[in-house]
């Protein structure tokens, strides 16, 4: 037996619609290593007593990008050697040589970054942005020979 089809009209629907929404917040991508980059003052002689500079070469395996227009801070504690300032400290010794960090290259005392505390970033390409670390070491001629070394951790905030 064949089963019988009835086919139904049913009144079209009248068009309707429905919105569609996202919202996108500000945020970060940071791509790297466990090291951001490696702040160098070179080899100088234990004699000397002259102010050394250096500026933080960011590793090629780090990436920080951004959100257009996003705020940023960043903060970078005492360092591994921490007294009453940052210090370097003789690799095999106790020996310690006081630094101070800076975010620019005139290391303008209003530029200095303090220990722990939040420094505002500026940058011009949000894909590509630049920690901003430079520098400063004063040898007090009659530093041993030797490698000396710090560690230290930077956070980056992002507000909004």
């Amino acid at each position: 037996m064949l089963a019988s089809m009835t086919t139904l009209k049913i009144a079209a629907l009248p068009n309707q619609s429905f919105q569609v929404a996202a919202t996108v917040v500000a945020g970060c991508l940071i791509n790297g290593g466990p090291s951001i980059g490696k702040l160098d003052f070179g080899s100088q002689a234990g004699s000397d007593r002259q102010l050394f500079t250096a500026s933080m070469v960011q590793n090629t395996a780090f990436s920080l990008a951004c959100s257009p227009g996003t705020t940023l801070s960043m903060r970078i504690d005492g360092s591994s050697h921490y007294t009453s300032q940052r210090n370097l400290q003789r690799v095999g010794g106790t020996q310690l040589i006081g630094y101070r960090l800076y975010t620019d290259a005139g290391l303008t005392p209003a530029n200095a970054i303090p220990v722990g505390q939040d420094v505002s970033l500026s940058y011009s390409d949000a894909n590509h942005i630049v920690l901003p670390v430079y520098g400063a070491l004063q040898l007090s001629g009659m530093s041993l020979s030797g490698t000396y070394t710090d560690t230290l951790t930077v956070t980056v905030t992002l507000t909004w």
